[in-house]
């Protein structure tokens, strides 16, 4: 309900129906004290009279007796009521449009800057927009899914991700990040050769079951591949040998003082040891990405080189917004 409120209130439709709104309140009121003083009420009274009449409710318990009186409720309710109920007709005749507008995929138009691309829909998917809308990204999704259980914010391609017309119709090749995703490990590489066709130099990230559709993956060149029950059942397993292990992660990954951030090297960086970076920084420093692999700097202090990225966790009031 407060979503569609919202959403209502984007609109160029606001400044009319608050227009009547006010002009609706402004005849309770003043409706309501007349009605008092021509009934001699108290003026609590009065106002609870001609809101119940303004809003059809009427309950009966407090009526007009005198002439003026009559001629005061004639007047509140034929102003007040006909205006409440235009308002609830342009709110209601704008989610209609709105939800009609994102039936035909007319809702949102396509990022004009950088976004993230997302491709298929992987049961974490909804949650991986969510989360990236939260962030301020602008998102691009590639799936055969119903619009209307798409974000707003969220501007779908809505096709095969198998194919190469869906596929060049989302951009790939203007995307800042890919993720790819599907219901298995064939769907993911299949999008991932056809992405290569129409994107090769994409950065991209890809969703795998098994260790051997990760190693294609990455002969593919995807950057980065992720097992969600790799993952899943490592964490499992770090809760039950250490109790906070999964909090940690979680604190990491999803907190509101901080996020993550991968880095380049400045050029002074070059040939230093990690633990001295980590020294003069005021953000933390979790580790070190050196061709492709993450070493956490823990039992050893490598040395840092060019093409090396810094992984590291910042205050959130530093993060920069891509909209």
């Amino acid at each position: 309900m407060f979503f569609w409120v919202w959403r209502f209130l984007r609109h160029g439709t606001l400044r009319h129906a608050l227009g009547l709104v006010a002009l609706a309140a402004t005849i309770v009121v003043l409706g309501g004290v007349a009605f008092a003083l021509a009934e001699h009420i108290s003026i609590w009274i009065g106002l609870y009279w001609s809101v119940t009449t303004a809003t059809t409710v009427g309950y009966g318990d407090v009526t007009p007796h005198t002439p003026a009186g009559h001629i005061i409720a004639v007047v509140v309710m034929l102003s007040t009521i006909p205006m409440l109920g235009a308002v609830f007709a342009i709110w209601s005749g704008s989610v209609a449009a709105a939800r009609v507008r994102r039936l035909l995929q007319m809702g949102r138009s396509f990022p004009e800057g950088a976004f993230r691309l997302v491709v298929g829909m992987h049961p974490a998917v909804p949650a991986v927009m969510e989360e990236l809308v939260r962030t301020g990204h602008d998102v691009v999704l590639v799936a055969d899914v119903d619009p209307a259980h798409v974000p707003d914010e969220v501007h779908l391609v809505r096709g095969d991700p198998a194919s190469l017309h869906t596929l060049r119709s989302a951009h790939p090749e203007k995307a800042e990040q890919v993720l790819v995703t599907g219901t298995g490990d064939g769907d993911v590489l299949v999008a991932v050769v056809l992405l290569r066709q129409c994107a090769p130099n994409a950065p991209m990230t890809a969703l795998a079951h098994s260790s051997a559709a990760s190693q294609a993956l990455k002969d593919l060149g995807v950057t980065e591949t992720i097992s969600g029950d790799e993952l899943l059942s490592h964490t499992l397993a770090k809760a039950l040998e250490t109790p906070h292990a999964a909090s940690l992660l979680l604190e990491l990954l999803d907190s509101s003082e901080h996020y993550l951030d991968e880095m380049d090297l400045s050029p002074n960086m070059a040939g230093r040891l990690l633990s001295s970076v980590r020294d003069e920084r005021s953000d933390l420093v979790l580790g070190l990405v050196h061709d492709g692999s993450v070493t956490l700097g823990i039992g050893s202090d490598p040395s840092l080189a060019t093409g090396d990225r810094l992984l590291v966790a910042r205050p959130i009031s530093e993060r920069p917004t891509s909209k």
